[in-house]
């Protein structure tokens, strides 16, 4: 009789235990699942900031059936060039001479045709300064040149005016904890929308900053933007 008790006990309390680690997992399975519920948001941040830098190039292009009419008509207008700039309050340091691009026109595959000149040469003298509104106001100014025989070639790609921006690192931080702020706004919002409560932070990321021009017109303005991704658990 004793021994089929204490099967009997040792039955009920298999029993109990199963039920109690039944329980116990139903719980954690609840859990897990409440827990399981996350919303992902992103939050931007922009700042419109002007440029620091330009590299202004002047790219203008001469010609003459003489090699060495040539050289001293890109000495001279080369010359011309540099005391325009420095006029107009660039410095020295800032102004540098490329070398000159020399075309032969009977040296060319199908040269020989009549008209223009043998020898052509593009040259470019480039301004790299911090004086950016210099840079804008010099621009319009160009047209000054002309009176000496210069031909600009304001169209060509390699004369295009580059505007840049250096003081990322400095804007950095602040624009984080803007995008990290407005994406949490969007997450309180979604979350009383669904009658939740916001929880624990899951996961977060930052997306790559992003500088471009406001618009083609204002090509020194420039427009940085950051977006940060963030998770978070949703409660009840």
């Amino acid at each position: 009789m004793g021994k089929k008790l204490s099967v009997a006990l040792a039955g009920l309390f298999v029993g109990l235990g199963i039920l109690a680690t039944g329980y116990l997992m139903a719980n954690a399975l609840i859990d897990f699942k409440k827990m399981d519920r996350m919303v992902t948001v992103k939050g931007l941040a922009e700042r419109e900031v002007k440029a620091d830098i330009a590299i202004f190039p002047i790219r203008f292009n001469t010609g003459s059936d003489q090699l060495d009419e040539l050289y001293k008509t890109i000495t001279q207008q080369t010359s011309d060039i540099k005391s325009f700039l420095l006029n107009q309050g660039f410095k020295e340091d800032e102004i540098t001479t490329g070398a000159p691009t020399i075309f032969d026109k009977q040296a060319q595959q199908y040269g020989g045709e009549r008209g223009g000149f043998r020898y052509t040469a593009n040259i470019t003298v480039n301004v790299y300064t911090s004086q950016v509104d210099k840079v804008i106001e010099t621009r319009k100014q160009l047209i000054d040149l002309t009176e000496k025989g210069i031909v600009i070639n304001s169209d060509d790609y390699m004369a295009r005016t580059e505007f840049l921006f250096s003081g990322l690192n400095d804007i950095k931080p602040a624009m984080i904890e803007e995008a990290t702020q407005n994406a949490r706004m969007v997450a309180d919002k979604f979350a009383q929308d669904s009658n939740s409560a916001l929880g624990k932070l899951r996961t977060a990321s930052q997306g790559q900053f992003s500088i471009s021009d406001r618009d083609s017109n204002t090509p020194h303005i420039k427009n940085v933007r950051v977006v940060s991704t963030l998770q978070y658990y949703l409660v009840d």
